[in-house]
């Protein structure tokens, strides 16, 4: 499968019409879609698609990792429109069932990576192998994504906050769907990420934050935001050799309208954000989906501005920018354009 691309995102720096978030006082950028020539991306893809520039044998390379329904792929080429395919990805010791790379960072120096994993447990508590409790994953690379050593799970929700009687088709509870950002300073790396607890008030996009030091030794150092304070997680009483975490609920930045597992199908969530810096707006943008079901059908996607990433209030109020279609995958469905898109505020 190829996954076809035939439209453009723009965002130009000058003044928009739209609300904003308090925090957010300056100008937002416009914003539009326009048509582009169609690209054929390999790979199966039903997640994100990280990709970062490197050098192999002295050539400036584009490396891209796919993922669908739970297992990863590398892709190499000179750049988006030559990419192919050069094999599944290979992570040991294997966590079980399915895994997404959703982030992937290269330290300053390119001879380490690190990736971050959606990683899509079942839902053993409830009785329903059919359904997921994700949690959020690290691993490493010392060979540009060709084989990972797995550095475990580093952010999931509480036991216990699961919903078993939800009418969700994928997900019954948990953390997921992340978006990972390095500061421009590369003290801390900043997790986006999607909240699907039983209780409403903690549904959402949430933050936690690793600082970079602690990055080859992750477990038990990710910390929560949590109505302006960084909560760190609770050592758990064990008998193993090896310590177990309960991380705190965060307090979600992007509250749901209509709130998942309230036993009715309809829903209206923000969900798998996507974070990138633009050097040109000198701003972070975070494009971002909207579900109107509890099938994670699309309702459109939305983008986001902030000038910072370690505070989630400063993000602008997310303005949609893509009506979109819906394409069914083994998982969730992601978005899939159509002929369709939507221009606001557009640059004269």
């Amino acid at each position: 499968m190829r996954l076809r691309v035939s439209w453009l995102l723009a965002i130009c720096a000058c003044a928009a019409i739209g609300a904003s978030l308090p925090a957010q006082s300056a100008a937002l950028p416009a914003t539009r879609v326009i048509p582009y020539k169609e690209l054929a991306v390999p790979g199966r893809v039903d997640s994100g698609v990280p990709m970062t520039w490197t050098r192999i044998d002295g050539r400036l390379t584009l490396v891209a990792f796919t993922s669908w329904g739970g297992i990863p792929e590398r892709m190499a080429g000179r750049d988006v429109e030559h990419l192919e395919v050069t094999g599944d990805v290979v992570i040991a010791p294997h966590p079980g069932d399915g895994i997404w790379f959703e982030s992937v960072i290269a330290d300053q120096t390119d001879s380490v990576w690190y990736a971050y994993y959606h990683h899509e447990q079942p839902a053993h508590p409830c009785g329903r192998p059919d359904r997921s409790i994700p949690r959020i994953g690290a691993a490493v690379s010392t060979d540009r994504g060709v084989t990972w050593t797995n550095l475990g799970i580093i952010l999931e929700a509480p036991a216990g906050t699961e919903y078993c009687g939800s009418t969700n088709k994928f997900v019954y509870g948990g953390f997921g769907d992340v978006s990972v950002m390095l500061d421009r300073d590369s003290k801390d790396a900043y997790l986006y990420y999607s909240s699907y607890v039983r209780d409403p008030r903690g549904q959402g996009v949430s933050l936690a934050r690793l600082a970079w030091a602690d990055r080859d030794n992750p477990r038990g150092r990710v910390m929560v935001w949590q109505d302006g304070v960084w909560l760190p997680p609770a050592r758990k009483p064990s008998s193993g050799t090896t310590p177990e975490w309960e991380y705190p609920i965060g307090t979600p930045f992007l509250r749901p309208a209509k709130p998942w597992h309230d036993g009715i199908d309809a829903a209206d969530a923000f969900w798998g954000p996507s974070i990138h810096w633009n050097t040109s707006l000198n701003q972070y943008v975070m494009l971002i989906n909207r579900t109107r079901d509890e099938e994670f059908n699309n309702e459109g996607i939305y983008v986001s501005f902030a000038p910072r990433l370690d505070d989630p209030r400063g993000w602008s109020a997310p303005e949609k920018i893509l009506k979109v279609g819906i394409r069914r995958l083994p998982g969730r469905s992601r978005a899939a354009p159509t002929s369709r898109w939507e221009e606001s505020a557009g640059c004269s």
